[in-house]
């Protein structure tokens, strides 16, 4: 009779040699010497009965196909359901990913040029790219294309927010030398196109920035780490009136 042996005990990192370990290897080598998942097992910290901390963090990146886009868009509930972490690490985790985010968006305290569509998707991405729920915001440009003011008009849901016009424009001529908006969602489904409804809301944005004498350079629909220029695509004003300037 074949007499089956038990399975060997998980391996700890301690077992590791020190090159393999993340804490001793980032001393050694950087930072940037380190996986993704040694990077999640030094904010882990420990690991469970059965399982290293590195093992935790494999389990939690495997669950996200290695995609740390999409482990930024997690929240504390969507964390914990991974088998070794709890709420204190599921918190850790989130407060890193944040501020990962905040040091993104540090670059563009300055009140920086926004002349195009790439550098609004810049500074608009640590601000959209993570949510899991719309939200609809304006910049506001002088005759320079310099950021006077950033504004979070609405907050919605899943599948839309409200944007109204009143509120957009009022937030506009907050600010006595803007000439110029931009206007800005996020798509939730990492879908990077506009819906019929996006088409109808922005032409009527534009006809009433124009009423105010103001300017309409674009509007961004930001997914993931994708998006969408109304302006580069040539949709931004209907056709019968660029023909008209033509």
């Amino acid at each position: 009779m074949t007499k089956y042996l038990p399975p060997p005990p998980s391996l700890r990192i301690k077992d590791l040699g020190p090159d393999e370990q993340p804490r001793e290897k980032l001393m050694s080598h950087g930072a940037r010497s380190l996986a993704d998942a040694e990077i999640v097992a030094i904010l882990l910290g420990s690991g469970i009965r059965g399982a290293s901390a590195l093992a935790v963090a494999r389990r939690l990146l495997l669950s996200v196909d290695h995609n740390l886009d999409e482990l930024a868009r997690r929240q504390v509930q969507d964390l914990v359901k991974t088998a070794g972490i709890g709420r204190v690490r599921a918190i850790r985790l989130v407060a890193a990913l944040e501020l990962g985010r905040r040091r993104e968006a540090a670059v563009f305290r300055e009140k920086p040029v926004l002349a195009n569509s790439e550098q609004c998707f810049r500074y608009l991405r640590p601000l959209l790219a993570d949510l899991n729920y719309e939200e609809f915001h304006l910049l506001c440009l002088n005759r320079a294309n310099r950021l006077l003011g950033s504004h979070l008009i609405s907050r919605g849901g899943v599948t839309g927010t409200v944007a109204d016009a009143k509120t957009i424009f009022r937030a506009a001529l907050s600010h006595g030398s803007v000439t110029s908006l931009v206007l800005a969602h996020n798509h939730p489904s990492g879908q990077a196109f506009p819906s019929e409804a996006d088409i109808r809301l922005t032409r009527k944005l534009v006809a009433g920035a124009q009423n105010l004498d103001l300017y309409v350079l674009d509007h961004l629909i930001v997914a993931g780490r994708q998006y969408y220029s109304f302006a580069d695509n040539d949709v931004l004003y209907p056709v019968e009136e660029k023909a008209g300037q033509g």
